[in-house]
């Protein structure tokens, strides 16, 4: 007797039985989510599970056992089928679009290569702010009429637009406007580039005033040091005349 993990059906691993144009066989289905297999792998005792579901109900259950035949489960004994991994890839498939009018078939493993081109997939709006969800076979139909579509301008100026100023627009009335506005931009920092030079000229004539002063006042120091010297000079010359005389 199988045993199926209610809990572990509601997260199923393997692939929806509905998906598949013809029924698969029953040896395809994992006992415990009861989808196709996805990513089969055999335990020690021969049971076939997909690898997420054996996984989760190993780590689920306190004594690692076989849901089918409660024999002990390494999971360093679990290995991967890739044959059977390969037949199941084979087999077909409806679109996941269906529902939404998607008529192709298709095999499993193309599945995510045909959803990234399905014009039946549901898709987010591409255009920030917009919250729509719509199909991909409507995205364009629907650019046309979104008040969030922007590109940059298709001539190459670098322009976004908008639907309101995509009609406006002219890329040499654009350009000129850029010019012009870079142009005021450089003669506002060069006027301040003037400005700063003007003020470091005009710091640096104080410097030098300043140093000139400092330079004549050094040099009467200076003189009034050699003036003072002399009068000692003479002085003392004086004093040893009148001792001698006396």
């Amino acid at each position: 007797m199988h045993f199926a993990d209610p809990d572990m059906s509601s997260q199923s691993g393997g692939h929806d039985v509905e998906l598949f144009v013809e029924t698969p066989d029953y040896d395809l289905i994992c006992t415990i989510c009861q989808g196709v297999l996805r990513c089969p792998v055999r335990a020690a005792c021969h049971h076939i599970f997909c690898k997420k579901c054996i996984l989760q109900w190993l780590k689920r259950c306190r004594q690692q056992t076989c849901p089918c035949c409660r024999k002990p489960v390494n999971q360093s004994l679990i290995f991967v089928m890739f044959k059977l991994s390969k037949v199941i890839g084979r087999l077909k498939i409806k679109c996941k679009n269906k529902i939404r009018g998607c008529p192709h078939t298709l095999a499993l493993s193309e599945q995510y290569c045909h959803s990234m081109s399905c014009l039946f997939q549901l898709i987010p709006c591409p255009y920030q702010g917009c919250r729509a969800q719509l199909l991909r076979r409507d995205l364009d139909a629907h650019a046309r009429h979104c008040e969030h579509w922007s590109q940059p301008c298709h001539m190459g100026c670098g322009t976004v637009l908008s639907h309101r100023t995509q009609a406006k627009h002219n890329c040499y009335r654009q350009l000129r406007h850029e010019y012009e506005a870079r142009q005021r931009n450089h003669q506002a920092i060069a006027a301040a580039l003037q400005r700063k030079m003007r003020r470091m000229q005009s710091t640096m004539a104080d410097m030098k005033r300043q140093i000139g002063l400092i330079c004549e006042s050094l040099e009467v120091m200076d003189e009034l040091e050699e003036v003072e010297e002399e009068d000692l000079g003479q002085t003392s010359g004086s004093f040893s005349s009148s001792n001698s005389s006396s």
